[in-house]
């Protein structure tokens, strides 16, 4: 059986984190780790926060807080959100822990072994009022690319291009916002790219099946040339270089934080009691025994596509490469991007307090922002979720049961073993919507999956509207007990094809229908089960006719949308 190594960004430790990051890598990761163990697959799904680097400094700064505590309040509010939005990271780590720390000074000191790292002294922008040397993201200012008012030295949030802090234009420090600020000579060591150039080239170009957002990036930077890149920061918080003449420095938060992956992995290795299994995953024997799916937002895509690879290339110590990575435009919101720093957007905290978490994650999945940007509006949530949720899951749900419950004391009053029972043109539907859901699925097609649920939902609406039950029961109450006995394994269908994406709902849809079997392993009922619509025997009770999701009233939506015009 073939191993799956799921990795998601790591969500960095500066303050909660929005909808859209969750949007684009832990919550599509998750669905797609939730379907593989389902349908047999081996897996792994490992996250964890970033921690290292400025946006800690900073964000522990406006707290007034030292950086490692923040950071320890931080990761315990953090994974307790993912949590409640039903995310199964089979370890939440963090960047921080020791095991990172080993394992990205191992990959350093082979690298430098190997000879992939160069010295050279730059010119640094260095505060006269704040004392110090300002990394990369302890500077502000304009962005030479497309203007934005609010780059940072490494980075515009406003196109995604990757920057020197030279090249920002009238350049402040995010500390004080002080523009007395000025070049001056600093020692750093640089991870000398072009040697490895090649190399990198050739196995981006075996990759063909990437996303084109993924592809894209790589190839820009290929065609660009690989130039060698800074790896070490003047900061306190983070990994000491461990050479004697730098350990007055860390590295560079891009450095440790992909590490961090494996590092997790160990931990995660410790954590259940069987401390050598980490390299199982991550230096099989046999490569192929284990497939590495990577999930990430486009701006991080260089560094999974091109800077990390390039580390372990160099580096030659057997780690295992990521085979696909699944990259993700932005979801916006009134067309601007949501930004943690900024504080705009919808946060998840927030976000719990407003809706069930279900809703959010069907509404994220279903317009997933893969072949372009999305944009958020509540209007837009509100339609989706009345929709979908509640005018065809949720409207067939209760019919099925109210039926049941007047006519038949909700109990399936008939026996679909018995030959002729079984409705062979429903059940080859069924089949062929079932394995459209698992193709998109298993394809990482995010947006198709939700659509191809939400049509196998319309099929069970159309089937009960035809068949009318209400009315066959007074002329043949057998046909009318066949029907919704057919209807009462559909539902069951839709909760093991749809608990990938809701899985809450779908395993209060097992309790309703009382399948104490597969509530509890919901988490292993492979898509083939949701074929067999011989399940329940007669006599079989389910529960009382109720409301799967409640609507979202037009007075909620302009409330919200008022709050949060506001706010962004």
């Amino acid at each position: 059986m073939r191993k799956h190594l799921i990795t998601s960004a790591l969500p960095y430790i500066n303050g909660v984190k929005h909808i859209g990051n969750l949007v684009g890598s832990m919550l599509p990761a998750d669905v797609y780790a939730r379907f593989l163990r389902q349908n047999s697959g081996e897996v792994l799904f490992i996250c964890g926060t970033d921690e290292h680097g400025t946006p800690a400094e900073i964000a522990a700064e406006e707290a007034g807080k030292d950086v490692r505590e923040y950071c320890d309040e931080m990761y315990e509010t953090q994974k307790s959100i993912y949590e409640k939005f039903g995310l199964s990271f089979d370890y939440f780590g963090r960047s921080s822990a020791g095991s990172n720390k080993e394992i990205t000074n191992e990959i350093f000191l082979a690298l430098w072994n190997n000879g992939y790292i160069i010295e050279k002294s730059i010119r640094q922008y260095y505060s006269i009022d704040d004392g110090r040397f300002l990394p990369d993201r302890y500077l502000e200012g304009t962005c030479p690319v497309c203007k934005y008012s609010r780059a940072r030295g490494d980075q515009c949030d406003g196109c995604g291009a990757l920057l020197n802090p030279e090249e920002l234009i009238d350049p402040v420090s995010a500390i004080s916002k002080s523009k007395n600020i000025e070049l001056r000579e600093t020692k750093h060591l640089f991870l000398d790219l072009s040697k490895i150039e090649g190399k990198v080239d050739e196995w981006v170009s075996l990759h063909d099946k990437w996303p084109d957002v993924v592809k894209g990036i790589a190839k820009k930077w290929i065609n660009e040339g690989l130039k060698s890149r800074c790896i070490t920061r003047d900061l306190k918080w983070g990994i000491n270089v461990s050479l004697y003449e730098y350990s007055d420095k860390v590295f560079y938060v891009w450095f440790d934080a992909p590490n961090a992956y494996i590092g997790i992995t160990k931990d995660w290795s410790e954590s259940v009691g069987r401390p050598e299994e980490w390299k199982e995953w991550w230096t099989p024997c046999d490569e192929k025994k284990v497939s590495y799916t990577q999930f990430m937002a486009k701006d991080n895509v260089p560094f999974h596509a091109i800077f990390w690879p390039a580390m372990l290339f160099a580096a030659n110590l057997g780690f295992k490469q990521v085979d696909y990575i699944k990259g993700f435009n932005w979801l916006t919101y009134d067309k601007g991007k949501f930004s943690t720093s900024q504080k705009r957007g919808i946060f998840t905290d927030s976000a719990l307090k407003m809706f069930d978490p279900d809703y959010w994650r069907y509404y994220l999945i279903a317009n997933c922002p893969e072949g372009d940007d999305s944009d958020f509006s509540f209007s837009h949530f509100a339609s989706i979720i009345n929709k979908d949720l509640c005018d065809v899951l949720g409207n067939f749900a209760t019919r099925v049961l109210a039926l049941l419950e007047k006519h038949f004391d909700s109990a399936i009053a008939v026996d679909l073993r018995e030959k002729g029972n079984i409705d062979e043109h429903l059940l080859k539907n069924v089949c062929k919507h079932v394995d459209e859901i698992e193709e998109n699925l298993d394809s990482m097609r995010f947006r198709k999956a939700a659509s191809s649920m939400r049509a196998f939902w319309a099929l069970g609406n159309e089937y009960i509207s035809e068949k009318k039950p209400w009315n066959e029961v007074k002329q043949n109450k057998c046909a009318s007990a066949v029907c919704l006995a057919h209807c009462v394994h559909l539902l069951r269908a839709f909760a093991i094809t749809a608990h990938p994406v809701i899985p809450f709902s779908c395993r209060n849809i097992l309790k309703i229908l009382n399948d104490v079997g597969g509530e509890k392993n919901i988490d292993r009922l492979s898509f083939d089960e949701a074929k067999n619509f011989q399940y329940f025997k007669p006599d079989h009770k389910v529960g009382a006719p109720q409301r799967l999701f409640e609507k979202i009233e037009d007075d909620r939506v302009k409330e919200l949308t008022l709050e949060f015009d506001g706010r962004c």
